[in-house]
């Protein structure tokens, strides 16, 4: 990837080759460059990528509930379902043990 800077040092231009004015070589995976991209999304598109994680985590909760009511077995749902669904499950549980609270902790917000 390619960008170009504005006055500020800024990316205001992004191009998959280098071309006259947008020359500049960025790394495809530099937070700078996923904030631009981002950022250039219509607000509406953005609002709809966000439902979608938000309606992702609520589609895992409904289908642990489902196997934890034995209205459905784990084993029923695809080879792939199963990967993905234990999948997250590990990450969220590596994520929970990093965040250990003790009752005299306080989270300020």
């Amino acid at each position: 990837m390619f960008v170009k800077r504005d006055d500020s040092g800024a990316i205001c231009a992004v191009s998959h080759q280098a071309i006259a004015g947008v020359s500049e070589p960025i790394a495809d995976d530099a937070d700078e460059l996923a904030n631009f991209l981002y950022a250039s999304k219509p607000e509406a598109q953005r609002k709809l990528e966000q439902s979608d994680l938000q309606m992702a985590r609520v589609m895992e909760d409904v289908v642990n509930l489902l196997i934890d009511k034995s209205i459905i077995r784990f084993t029923d749902l695809p080879l792939a379902a199963q990967q993905k669904l234990l999948s997250r499950r590990q990450v969220r549980d590596r994520v929970n043990d990093d965040f250990v609270w003790s009752d005299d902790d306080h989270l300020s917000l």
